[in-house]
């Protein structure tokens, strides 16, 4: 027999046929049903379509008319419930079961099915290697997708463990949670069988399967394995992984206090990717996109390594051993992780500045979501699945962890470690809740942390700080610091601890002659302990980065800030007081252009790689807003693109020993060659006719260079981008070609390109996305405003694609352009269109204040 999706069933009341589920649904679910465990048989090959048996075995006790067992868009051929064969009360999204058929106490439902692979990143993927035309699976769950792969309760708090039998091609590895005890010859497969894994919640579990290439090393307690795709071999570098995987092993079996929860740590690259990595339990994926590179990995990337690679360990104790209950704690986490994987980049491996990398991308993120009009508290209830992942964003990420980074200092870091070492002890294989973790770190710091709690968790925004300070005779007479909050619509003062800095302007260094650890809280707080000290150049009031809070620099300490970069010989505080210049542009402070200038002075300068990027990042920004404003300003930002490219130029040139810095800086050359005498210069370099020491035209800077030539259209760029492509077939050299196709100032290909993101369904969602976010760079602001009401039209249709689309269209295609034409209309369609998703709306909120800024900064540029 074959069931396809039936009619929606007519007495369901409590669920809506779509595949999502609400807290209270599920909720309801699991007081009812109890341990579960999975029996999972696939039937793989390499077409579209695979093959399945779900066994799913579990305890029911209760009467409830509504229970649903999750199967998405399936073609089920056979389904019984305790061994009686039935026709299944299916809808596409979930099967109905009718409580008459089952026991109190233990039950049995196996359902037979077919169902296509999943083309987006979810479910189980299907990828076929352009190279070679080999076909690579894996499966991605987070936070309800499981459903796509097999009949599943698809919530967290119903734990089960899975039993895996798979039957796949000769030449294939399957990976999962558990080692394969057996792989047996069946002609023309092979078939896998797995022990029973322990108590995972259906997001963790993961499989994947296909012809890849392995890598082992077997030198610990831990089997670990690492796996790509045979094409690109050549561009993974196993000694890394391997290196960080055992550093992080040992640091966090010590400091957990409870060893590595599974037998094996396997780590997979894999294609078309939605996020950087995912825990999958003993089976992480990590995203090709971001880790893999046709040259030797640079010092950042490998930073980003390594730290990726603690983040996602962190979470097999942390989010795998011990889960939340529902996607309310998604925030917990990933927040943790977030903390712990920095904590062990900087502690376990050759990366000792982490933190400073951290508060220089991730914690920035933060701070600017915050001040967003669609600000969220750290912790916010979520609906249903649909809703998971609407607020999964750096104040979910860099924000939580700040705020778990400054309650260890509050606390103390031995007693944080305690606290959460007992925490995980205690919840083993269970799931558990926010006040469990808060509740395990006030025993053990025998602290009430209600308060903080409250404060930092349930209030949305971020402080500012500032040293208000008086001086009579060179000497401090009153010194307090004041706390504001960023608007009325989010008033709250929290209490935290911070270190207040002195320092001092000498010939060749600004020096720091006192240190004071201060907790504040409320609006004013004296600091009597630095009354008397001599009158400060440089008042830093949250040194080292203790608190998450903004610092706004009192009027004598931002004119050292300004004069004096290259003598602050602290690296974190130079990169906070870059910071503070910066922010002072983006708060309406200072004029663009004082930015830039104190950039053209200092950057050449800068002698510390991860703060290079920090500046060359802002400078990016900048010359986006720059080219968001034209017409006006347009003779001054053609001066100051082309002195940012004569200075990364020279700066690339005098690198020549340093491949880290100078590709850096070259980066920055090629993007700031807008010009033609630095587009005919790169031209000639991607040509072979001109050559810079030290540097290597590899594979990823051939595209680079190319995709700036089409940017603007230089040339014979496009027939050189077609011969590239001829050369470069594989999937990363298909979306390089992608983006410097669609990225060139022609608005016929624009509107095709249009159409096919939001119409072409047969798309793969990877090249889409790159399209999306190549298509209208700041610069082509008319061709933009060409579609733009049709893009703001069509959100209500797109909305229907649903989130995985919508994240990264309204991310790149809701129009911008610095002018209070494009904030009326994206009011007009804040006020016109009420049916829009809440993850559409929080993007035209934000775009509608960004915009607004933008327009702010334009009138203050003086030149």
């Amino acid at each position: 027999m074959l069931f396809g999706c039936a009619a929606t069933a007519p007495n369901l009341s409590l669920r809506d046929n779509s595949p999502f589920i609400s807290q209270q649904q599920a909720s309801e679910r699991s007081r009812v049903i109890s341990d579960v465990d999975y029996q999972l048989t696939f039937f793989l090959s390499e077409q579209s379509e695979f093959k399945a048996k779900s066994v799913v075995n579990f305890n029911y006790q209760g009467k409830s008319k509504n229970l649903s067992l999750d199967l998405n868009q399936a073609n089920i051929q056979s389904m019984l419930i305790n061994g009686k064969r039935i026709y299944p009360n299916y809808n596409g999204s979930y099967i109905i079961i009718n409580p008459s058929l089952l026991n109190s106490g233990q039950n049995s439902i196996e359902v037979e099915f077919t169902r296509q692979h999943s083309t987006n990143g979810e479910g189980l993927h299907r990828f076929v290697d352009p190279v070679d035309g080999k076909v690579y699976l894996y499966s991605h769950f987070e936070p309800a997708a499981a459903q796509q792969m097999f009949a599943v309760f698809d919530q967290p708090d119903l734990k089960a463990t899975f039993q895996l039998t798979v039957n796949a091609p000769k030449d294939w590895q399957v990976i999962s949670a558990m080692r394969e005890t057996s792989v047996t010859d069946q002609g023309e497969t092979n078939l896998w069988q797995f022990p029973a894994s322990p108590k995972l919640s259906p997001y963790n579990f993961s499989m994947h399967a296909g012809p890849y290439h392995v890598w082992q090393d077997n030198s610990t307690t831990y089997p670990m394995r690492l796996f790509a795709r045979q094409s690109v071999i050549e561009q993974v570098t196993a000694e890394d992984w391997f290196t960080y995987t055992k550093q992080g092993l040992r640091f966090f079996n010590d400091y957990f206090g409870i060893p590595y929860p599974f037998k094996k740590y396997d780590q997979i690259l894999v294609p078309d990717f939605l996020y950087g990595a995912m825990e999958n339990a003993a089976a992480i994926t990590f995203s090709e996109d971001r880790f893999l590179f046709n040259a030797k990995m640079n010092a950042s990337q490998k930073e980003r390594l390594a730290g990726v690679i603690m983040h996602e360990m962190a979470h097999q104790w942390f989010g795998n051993l011990v889960t939340m209950k529902w996607w309310n704690g998604l925030w917990l986490n990933e927040s943790f992780a977030a903390f712990m994987g920095t904590l062990a980049t900087s502690e376990a491996t050759e990366f000792s500045h982490a933190w400073r990398t951290f508060y220089a991308s991730g914690k920035q993120r933060a701070f600017q979501l915050d001040s967003l009009v669609t600000t969220h508290p750290i912790e916010v209830p979520v609906a249903t699945t649909q809703n998971a992942f609407d607020n999964i964003d750096a104040i979910t990420y860099q924000k939580g962890a700040s705020a778990l980074k400054q309650l260890r200092h509050l606390l103390g870091a031995e007693t944080f470690r305690q606290g959460v070492s007992q925490y995980l002890k205690d919840f083993s294989y269970q799931n558990a809740e926010l006040d469990d973790f808060i509740e395990s770190l006030a025993k053990a710091s025998n602290r009430d942390l209600s308060q903080w709690t409250q404060q930092w968790l349930y209030q949305a925004g971020v402080n500012r700080i500032k040293a208000n300070y008086i001086c009579e005779n060179d000497t401090i007479s009153e010194f307090t610091l004041e706390q504001t909050a960023v608007n009325d619509e989010f008033p709250t003062l929290r209490q935290q601890k911070v270190q207040i800095g002195l320092f001092y302007k000498y010939r060749s260094e600004l020096s720091k002659h006192r240190k004071v650890a201060v907790t504040y809280q409320g609006k004013l707080t004296d600091v009597k302990q630095l009354v008397g000290e001599q009158c400060p150049d440089l008042v830093y009031p949250n040194l080292d980065d203790w608190g998450f809070v903004k610092v706004d620099l009192d009027e004598r300490s931002l004119k050292t800030a300004k004069q004096s970069l290259s003598l602050v010989h602290d690296p974190l505080l130079r990169s906070m007081l870059w910071q503070s210049l910066w922010d002072s542009v983006i708060d309406g402070q200072a004029p663009l252009n004082d930015f830039i200038n104190v950039v053209l002075i200092n950057a050449p300068n800068e002698h510390d790689y991860t703060i290079l990027g920090q500046v060359i990042d802002n400078l990016y920004r900048a010359q986006k807003m720059l080219d968001l404003m034209a017409p006006m300003h347009q003779d001054y930002a053609t001066k100051v693109t082309r002195a940012i490219s004569q200075m990364s130029l020279r700066m690339v040139m005098e690198h020549h020993q340093n491949s880290d810095f100078q590709r850096r800086w070259f980066a920055a050359y090629i993007h700031f060659s807008t010009q033609a005498d630095s587009l005919s210069h790169i031209q000639q370099l991607l040509l072979g006719k001109s050559h810079i020491r030290g540097l290597t035209l590899d594979q990823d800077l051939r595209w680079a260079l190319l995709k700036q030539l089409n940017r603007f259209d230089y040339g014979n760029a496009y027939q050189l981008l077609m011969a590239e492509k001829a050369k470069d077939s594989s999937d990363s050299g298909q979306k390089a070609a992608i983006a410097a196709q669609v990225i060139r100032p022609q608005a016929v290909l624009k509107r095709q390109w249009l159409h096919d993101i939001e119409h072409n369904h047969s798309m793969p969602f990877s090249k889409k996305r790159v399209a999306m976010f190549n298509l209208y760079p700041a610069e082509q602001k008319l061709l933009s405003a060409a579609t733009a009401e049709e893009r703001l039209t069509d959100l209500i249709e797109l909305d229907k694609q649903g989130p995985v689309f919508m994240r990264s269209y309204t991310q790149a295609l809701i129009p911008q352009a610095c002018s209070q034409d494009n904030i009326e209309l994206l009011d007009n369609v804040l006020n016109s269109q009420t049916g829009l998703s809440k993850l559409t709306r929080r993007a035209l909120l934000e775009t509608r204040q960004y915009e607004q800024r933008c327009v702010n900064i334009k009138f203050k540029i003086t030149h």
